[in-house]
């Protein structure tokens, strides 16, 4: 089995370098690696004390200084010097600000969806008759096939991933001096939503064998998950929606489909990013309720582990169809 993996490893590699893909992932990543280095801080200091933003009014450096605060602020440039934006920040905040909007992209909503439709194409043609057919003639089950060829997608997936969070971390670690290790859990948390997702992929490419239907089909799911999941803590926020929906036909619905917020809400308390954005709904009624009941870890280890399962049984079921599919 640990041979027929690492050929169907290989083997996802070359259809990404003939599809390309892998050539338009790796520019994305060099490019926003370039991104971060081109920023630049002028006047920026590491990491403020007690004190003022440059802009406030009240922030005269002689008074300022007389009552012992820091006035700070400065500039950040971006395309070497090209762009100056005012920052009433440090630079340690400035740059989770950064890598906030790079977790955004890369272990965000955008990120996830990108790549689902970059890598939609790869099952499909795996699985037509002519390719096919010449691997089913080996003497190995058809389920290490589909499974191998999953696990080549996902080390494909977490290649890049690796090589967009590591290039753009030093880069703007190297520029700034701030190193941010948090941001370094983009990798997994990306890897796992796309297990989740992918397996929706490869169970409609088993049955269609169409990169149109996988495309389409597995957006359409993660929106449908996305709204469940959205729905259920809204349904937690609001009182009065609580009262006028029933809770236990909800709560089902949440935990059986996988949950892309949940995802989200994860890493945006670990990276710290809802100091700078909001989040898409407001969730201190749940957290509220969770640290009254002590079980603060509880729910969000259940929605990863609920979600991983449900990518589990999808893939089973793929692996079972593909089994009774005639070639």
């Amino acid at each position: 089995m640990i041979a027929v993996f690492r050929s169907l490893i290989v083997d996802t590699f070359r259809q990404s370098l003939a599809s390309r893909i892998f050539w338009v992932m790796l520019a994305v990543s060099g490019l926003c690696t370039l991104f971060c280095l081109s920023v630049g801080f002028i006047n920026v200091p590491v990491k403020a004390g007690e004190g003022l933003p440059q802009a406030d009014p009240l922030a005269d450096p002689v008074k300022a200084e007389a009552a012992g605060l820091d006035v700070f602020g400065g500039e950040i440039t971006y395309g070497f010097g090209v762009i100056r934006m005012q920052v009433d920040r440090d630079r340690q905040n400035a740059v989770q600000f950064i890598l906030a909007v790079l977790a955004g992209l890369v272990a965000g909503s955008l990120g996830l969806l990108l790549t689902l439709v970059w890598t939609a194409g790869f099952f499909p043609s795996f699985l037509e008759p002519s390719a096919a057919s010449v691997l089913l003639a080996k003497p190995i089950h058809r389920w290490q096939l589909l499974l191998g060829k999953f696990v080549g997608l996902l080390v494909f997936v977490a290649l890049h991933a690796a090589v967009f969070v590591l290039g753009t971390w030093l880069a703007l670690g190297v520029k700034s001096g701030v190193w941010v290790p948090a941001y370094l859990w983009c990798v997994p948390m990306l890897v796992l939503q796309f297990a989740v997702f992918a397996s929706v992929s490869v169970l409609l490419a088993v049955v269609t064998r169409s990169t149109v239907v996988c495309v389409f089909g597995s957006i359409l799911f993660w929106m449908v998950c996305w709204a469940i999941n959205y729905g259920r803590h809204k349904v937690y926020a609001v009182p009065e929606l609580r009262a006028a929906v029933s809770v236990q036909m909800v709560n089902a619905g949440y935990w059986v489909m996988p949950k892309p917020v949940d995802f989200g809400m994860l890493f945006f308390d670990a990276i710290g990013a809802h100091n700078y954005f909001a989040e898409a709904v407001d969730l201190k009624p749940i957290r509220q309720e969770e640290k009254a009941t002590k079980q603060t870890w509880q729910r969000p280890t259940l929605a990863l582990v609920t979600s991983l399962l449900f990518s589990l049984g999808i893939l089973g079921l793929a692996m079972y169809q593909f089994r009774h599919t005639d070639y």
